[in-house]
């Protein structure tokens, strides 16, 4: 059973041969298998683990099987814990969702910070099938049902071609230990609930479920990558230039087959994600428009006008700066983005539908606080200065990013987490300092 995965691996994922990366590690199965595989092939990676305190000891032990199977297998091992309950409370989400985006939002960190291209988790087939039935269950378009991707610009997923059996037959092969979570077997939870009460029906009803189940994925993906390509060419048939932005004619648009889907593919690049009020648009009267952060919709007599609008206007930041303390210009743009592909401390990836406009641009005001990205609970931007080794001068002239009262960000240095992007995120902005 080994050649499978390891061909797969060394066939499949060559930028994990010349490039040191990072393994999400939990102890689980899964990661245990994957992290064997890594260390048999040759590959050259360090282990992540991330406690969440939230099964006492077993979660400490879970921690320090980790630490002791990197010493083992003599690779760096990064560990951290989190205070997962308060950020639910914090961040008014769920279990499930805290604890994703606290450990995602640690990884991309490490990754900054140590220069690690790639992080590799251990998901497989199954999971797959359950995120697939999950999206299902909530309401999705055609790329929620496309399942967990393969890879992206920063994650690597090589397991995910095999199923949860597969795995814990190498498992067995070759006397793999592994720390078993008891909390998986709990059904209160909606993936453990589809997990073992779905799941195992569907297995029933047809042997080849699961393999059928990827083949169909693989369909719905390609199918996706058509639909991207029709629009890309509707997009430019459509779409004439008009000086700095573009003209669409009403008539030529309405003249499309599934115009509310269309019109929501065709405007979403540019900011607009509300399909029914573009379609309001075509039949409103002339001179009603709509307007994203980056662009302006117009509707002029028997047409459509797209203009992009000037990122550091006062629609979208107000300096605050009573002692005109400035010295430097400061210049941010911002710009809407389908995925988070950088990191680093000049730029800043938020939620947008967390944000009140306009932004505001200030200094320091005594009794500011924040919830540093990476770190649990709230902070005293005083505390903050202070922990960073600020100078006077250098409190003086930090400038923060901020909606209303609270802090987005301390512009060039540490971000908020009650902005960050997360799994509900609708429309992510990115904020780069030049």
């Amino acid at each position: 059973m080994q050649e499978p995965f390891k061909s797969h691996i060394q066939d499949n994922f060559p930028e994990l041969k010349n490039k040191h990366f990072l393994v999400a590690c939990s102890g689980g199965i899964d990661s245990a298998v994957l992290v064997h595989l890594c260390k048999t092939i040759g590959l050259e990676f360090s282990l992540a683990h991330c406690n969440f305190k939230l099964r006492g000891a077993e979660s400490d032990a879970d921690e320090a099987f980790v630490v002791s199977l990197a010493s083992e297998l003599k690779i760096p091992v990064y560990h951290t814990s989190f205070d997962t309950k308060e950020y639910m409370k914090a961040h008014k989400v769920s279990l499930q969702i805290a604890a994703r985006e606290l450990r995602y939002d640690w990884f991309a960190e490490l990754q900054a910070k140590h220069q690690i291209a790639t992080l590799v988790t251990a998901h497989h087939a199954d999971d797959n099938v359950e995120t697939f039935l999950i999206n299902l269950s909530r309401g999705t378009g055609i790329d929620g049902l496309t399942g967990i991707p393969e890879r992206t610009a920063t994650i690597a997923r090589p397991l995910l071609r095999f199923s949860r059996e597969q795995i814990l037959d190498y498992a067995h092969r070759f006397d793999i230990s592994w720390r078993e979570d008891k909390s998986n077997q709990e059904t209160k939870y909606v993936r453990n609930k589809i997990r073992h009460k779905i799941v195992p029906h569907l297995k029933e009803l047809h042997p080849s479920f699961l393999n059928n189940f990827l083949q169909s994925q693989q369909y719905l993906a390609e199918t996706a990558n058509l639909l991207d390509h029709h629009i890309q060419e509707l997009r430019t048939a459509l779409f004439k230039e008009d000086g700095a932005g573009f003209m669409v004619s009403i008539a030529a648009l309405k003249k499309q087959k599934a115009l509310k889907s269309l019109v929501y593919h065709l405007f979403k690049p540019f900011g607009f994600t509300d399909a029914s009020a573009i379609l309001d648009l075509l039949s409103a009267m002339s001179g009603k428009e709509l307007h994203s952060v980056s662009h302006r919709l117009l509707k002029d007599r028997d047409d459509l006008y797209l203009k992009a609008v000037q990122p550091s206007s006062k629609d979208i930041f107000e300096i605050e700066d009573p002692c005109n303390s400035v010295r430097e210009p400061l210049s941010i743009t911002i710009e809407e983005v389908s995925a988070i592909t950088t990191t680093g401390t000049d730029t800043l990836y938020v939620d947008k539908d967390h944000l009140k406009f306009p932004l505001t641009v200030r200094k320091y005001k005594t009794g500011d606080y924040f919830y540093p990205f990476g770190m649990k609970g709230v902070k005293k931007l005083s505390k903050y200065f202070k922990d960073e080794k600020y100078s006077q001068f250098q409190k003086e002239q930090q400038w923060l990013l901020c909606s209303e009262d609270a802090i987005v960000w301390v512009i060039g240095k540490r971000a908020d987490n009650r902005f960050k992007v997360s799994k509900k995120t609708h429309t992510i902005l990115k904020f780069s300092l030049a």
